[in-house]
């Protein structure tokens, strides 16, 4: 397996993830790298940077293959969707954009947020984008229109990350107030007691 880290530098530097070995770096960022996200296949990466831009590259060829460019503000989260066809990323400019992965078109900007986008994520389905904001809340998008579905509130502070269940029937946010929400995205409402900061759903144990 891999791990890949962005560092000040504007490197983001790929691991080997049983020996430690530092295996390759890809420069191409003009800035710090923020966040970083292998596709589902491990076959690609997408990092954001506070150069203001996204980038995917190619892990075999250890090359860039797209430059996403669009935010005005530096790119702070980035993701796959399950079936990689499409990247999301969040901004301090406050919105989040969708990507095509393939072709680096930018399918729809998610504006809505009243500060920095910190988290973005894709439902399993590809159906939903779950972001966080330092605006307090989450918000839940339809990745096919762009519009607006759902607006989380109830966090005292900065929504630091948002992300889905492995059955999509659930989101959680980790917050700066020091807690997290579990949510019902079908009901839209908190239905779970909240629990100390940070949670992240587990993919199902594999029998």
């Amino acid at each position: 397996g891999l791990i890949v880290t962005g560092i000040e530098d504007k490197l983001a530097i790929v691991w080997d993830a049983k020996t430690g070995a530092n295996l390759f770096s890809l420069k191409g960022h003009e800035n710090w790298v923020t966040s970083a996200r292998f596709s589902p296949d491990g076959m690609r990466l997408v990092t954001g940077s506070s150069d203001e831009t996204a980038v995917v590259w190619d892990v075999v060829q250890r090359t860039e293959i797209l430059k996403l460019a669009g935010h005005i503000g530096w790119v702070n989260c980035v993701s796959f969707s399950a079936d990689g066809g499409r990247v999301v990323t969040g901004s301090t400019d406050g919105s989040a954009k969708i990507w095509d992965s393939k072709t680096g078109v930018c399918l729809f900007t998610l504006k809505g947020h009243t500060g920095w986008v910190t988290s973005a994520n894709f439902s399993p389905d590809g159906l939903r984008v779950v972001t966080g904001s330092d605006d307090k809340t989450a918000r839940v998008w339809d990745s096919k229109t762009g519009a607006e579905v759902l607006t989380l509130r109830g966090h005292a502070g900065d929504v630091a990350s948002a992300s889905f269940s492995a059955d999509g029937a659930r989101i959680v946010t980790g917050s700066s107030d020091a807690t997290a929400k579990i949510w019902d995205s079908r009901r839209f409402h908190n239905t779970i007691q909240q629990m100390p900061k940070p949670v992240v759903f587990q993919p199902p144990a594999k029998h």
